[in-house]
């Protein structure tokens, strides 16, 4: 099972050139597995981004967030365990999203797909690819 970070998924729905072959082709036989995943809080994140105007979104949050769900990705939800695990991440940055979609991956068993330098450089078992590969 792989958890996507934010926007490593927007690369593979939008067939994004940052998204390397080698992880284009994991996002793909997990997809047909069924073991695509993303945690809740990466709706939220894409949302406000996209209300920034640093992401663009094909359609408002909540559209955008059904058609994902729709489309075979499994959304895990944020939950008390996620949100005391995000707490005890130590030297990660504290950027909220990222600690919550860290911690997902974690109490899930998911391996981490991201191109983000922090989470990629962060010194902590949870396994990791770089989406840029």
């Amino acid at each position: 099972m792989i958890l996507l970070d934010t926007h490593v998924l927007v690369w593979a729905l939008n067939d994004d050139r940052k998204l390397g072959r080698k992880s284009r082709a994991l996002i793909e036989r997990n997809w047909a597995a069924g073991e695509v995943t993303v945690s809740a809080i990466l709706f939220w994140e894409a949302g406000m981004l996209h209300s920034r105007r640093r992401l663009k979104l094909p359609s408002p949050a909540k559209n955008w967030r059904d058609e994902v769900l729709a489309a075979g990705v499994r959304e895990i939800p944020l939950d008390g365990a996620i949100a005391v695990r995000a707490l005890d991440l130590e030297g990660l940055p504290d950027d909220p999203a990222d600690r919550f979609i860290a911690a997902t991956a974690i109490l899930n068993g998911a391996a981490l797909l991201t191109a983000d330098e922090k989470l990629l450089g962060w010194h902590h078992k949870l396994e990791r690819y770089d989406a840029r590969v």
